[in-house]
């Protein structure tokens, strides 16, 4: 089982699939770090030798910004919009959407309720 960033990556995938499996990388950072290494993307992660998987391990610790770095780095980027009053932030401290999107017509799109449990 290859255990990168400290995620087990699922061993049935294929090694494109199996690595979107971190947080912070989807398919395309997927393709390019399979393509930097030169390794086959067809390749189920099961297949990975020891060597494979230390090179995907330093290349991605290296080189990408993944999992706790990155909820971390993004919490106090959030954090820093509400202290500072922009109008993101008011939308992330109001729980509502933070960017501006289109509304059902019929208004379906509503912010969701609060609802608190009685336990």
């Amino acid at each position: 089982m290859a255990r990168i960033a400290g995620v087990n990556l699922p061993t049935q995938k294929r090694l494109e699939i199996g690595l979107t499996y971190i947080y912070g990388i989807g398919r395309s950072t997927s393709q390019r770090v399979i393509k930097a290494l030169e390794l086959d993307p067809e390749q189920k992660v099961r297949d990975l030798t020891d060597e494979e998987v230390t090179k995907l391990r330093n290349y991605i610790d290296t080189e990408l910004e993944v999992e706790g770095d990155l909820r971390r780095e993004r919490g106090q980027a959030i954090k820093r919009l509400t202290e500072i009053g922009a109008y993101r932030g008011i939308r992330h401290r109001g729980d509502e959407q933070s960017r501006l999107r289109q509304v059902d017509p019929w208004g379906r799109r509503l912010p969701r309720a609060r609802t608190r449990s009685a336990t």
